[in-house]
């Protein structure tokens, strides 16, 4: 599977992903080189990218693989981004996470490069990370950022 860069969005939001590395992790964070978690360093990059926020989530609890619950992101990301095939990804793209399948997705990263992916988790900094198996197993969504917000 090949990943590309399709829009100029697309490579705004990849640029801007690549520079909140190193931030540290920091639960409901949302502040370049200060703090952020997975949610608060998408929405850290479409508000560099398109100048605001597209809605605050609420609380949320740090445990991505508690059960129960609504899907939030699910639905929140689909309001605001285009939904895709999982086959389909791109550079730019979000994607969602579960951790197991009766479980919501709880967790968000942005495509970098092929099978490459950044993203914010407990105990680490934002990272870039390879899209193995382990991961890949468990997307529950695939999504490109609007043009326009």
């Amino acid at each position: 599977m090949s990943v590309r860069v399709q829009t100029s969005i697309a490579a705004n939001i990849v640029a801007e992903a690549l520079s909140w590395l190193g931030t540290p992790y920091r639960h409901q964070g949302i502040r370049k080189g200060v703090g952020c978690d997975c949610i608060g360093l998408v929405l850290g990059v479409w508000q560099a990218v398109y100048g605001t926020a597209p809605e605050w989530p609420g609380a949320y609890a740090p445990d991505w693989a508690e059960a129960g619950g609504e899907e939030r992101l699910l639905a929140a990301t689909r309001r605001h981004c285009i939904e895709k095939q999982a086959g389909e990804l791109s550079a730019g793209d979000l994607i969602l996470f579960r951790w197991r399948p009766h479980l919501p997705a709880k967790h968000a990263a942005i495509m970098v490069g092929q099978d490459r992916f950044i993203h914010a988790y407990e105990r680490n900094a934002v990272v870039v990370s390879a899209l193995v198996p382990q991961w890949r197993n468990r997307i529950a969504g695939v999504f490109a950022f609007p043009e326009r917000p």
